[in-house]
């Protein structure tokens, strides 16, 4: 089968939209779907920094949504015509998965970031028979038609404009998943969120449908005046005396803080904003050391690291299709879509700042 991907082929090199083959049909438990829409997620882009560990060439992309053309096997729990959104890859046997914890996957980094599962080598060639790395995040769905486990694939209703769920699947979930899971946000609780990119403005508008006070903090006046639409308190991150001010309009301090930014300064700004016994939670990869200042992490204050929300795609996809539906996790109006043939220009707008979530369409796509 041939279809037509965007393929990266060096760390520093443009994508490329070209013409590549899938060497075989759906294995069993897999699914193959045509992609309606992908979002790109500053993961995907971290590629090109990750020193040559991620390899290449290959198709990238990883918050994907579309419709299931063929099904490999019997007990897939798919059939074709199901509009599925797709997620993160998980072994589905190690204790971590076997707990509803699959972001914690003992095999999370092999199989997402660093090659993909070992029986799809090869699977995937270019025009001249070259072979691509094996799926990115169990999708590479920067591209017409994706090869998935039905294990990362959600059903989700028709009715929904599926060329727009895929973030649903990655970074919407991290956000949100923050705010539902890992900090348990109740109503009257406060919330600080820290970056008002895709993941701390998803955050925000799962605060606001749990009934929390959040304040974000960014840099950009255009990111805080889309966090304040969704009932946020905006600060600018140059703010002075950030910490003291987040305290002020928190009552005492947030109960709870996330940081999408990966600045140790806002990271530690973070922790003088909370509250005695307040909970950081970070999102960002950090690749130096991060240094705590002195008193920061005193009276019971914690710090974690959040992967994917803490969630289940399969349980937390739907409950935040739900909440749209209903008016109250309007995710819709922090994207703008790009054809696939437009990527290098998402990716562009992406680093500049000027889109929160690009979504790229294949042409041809699914109406």
């Amino acid at each position: 089968m041939r279809f037509g991907a965007a393929v990266l082929r060096s760390y520093e090199s443009r994508f490329a939209i070209e013409e590549v083959t899938l060497n075989a049909g759906p294995a069993d438990g897999e699914v193959l779907v045509e992609i309606a829409g992908c979002g790109m997620c500053r993961t995907d882009l971290a590629v090109r920094r990750s020193a040559g560990r991620s390899p290449l060439p290959a198709v990238l992309g990883h918050e994907g949504a579309g419709v299931v053309v063929e099904t490999g096997g019997p007990d897939t729990g798919l059939r074709a015509g199901d509009h599925v959104v797709l997620s993160f890859d998980s072994c589905g046997h190690c204790r971590n998965c076997m707990g509803a914890a699959p972001a914690h996957c003992d095999s999370f980094a092999a199989l997402n970031l660093f090659g993909g599962r070992k029986e799809n080598a090869a699977r995937f060639t270019d025009a001249a028979g070259g072979e691509l790395a094996p799926r990115w995040f169990g999708q590479s769905s920067f591209a017409q038609y994706a090869m998935v486990l039905a294990r990362n694939a959600v059903r989700v209703d028709a009715a929904l404009p599926v060329e727009l769920l895929g973030p649903l699947g990655c970074g919407f979930l991290t956000g949100a998943g923050a705010v539902f899971h890992s900090f348990g946000v109740g109503p009257g609780d406060t919330l600080a969120v820290f970056g008002a990119g895709a993941v701390g403005l998803a955050a925000v508008m799962a605060a606001t449908a749990a009934g929390a006070v959040t304040v974000a903090v960014d840099r950009h006046p255009e990111r805080l005046a889309l966090a304040e639409r969704f009932h946020a308190i905006p600060l600018h991150a140059a703010s002075p005396g950030l910490p003291e001010r987040i305290r002020r309009l928190t009552d005492g301090g947030a109960q709870y803080a996330l940081d999408t930014t990966g600045s140790a300064q806002l990271i530690n700004d973070a922790l003088r904003a909370l509250r005695p016994a307040g909970h950081l939670g970070l999102v960002a990869r950090l690749h130096t050391a991060l240094p705590i200042e002195v008193g920061a992490l005193d009276r019971g204050r914690r710090i974690s690291h959040i992967c994917e929300g803490d969630a289940v795609p399969g349980l937390l996809i739907p409950r935040l299709t739900g909440l749209w539906q209903a008016g109250r996790f309007p995710f819709d109006q922090l994207i703008r879509t790009y054809p696939l043939a437009g990527i290098n220009e998402a990716e562009r707008d992406c680093d500049a700042g000027r889109v929160v979530k690009p979504v790229l369409v294949p042409e041809g796509r699914i109406r």
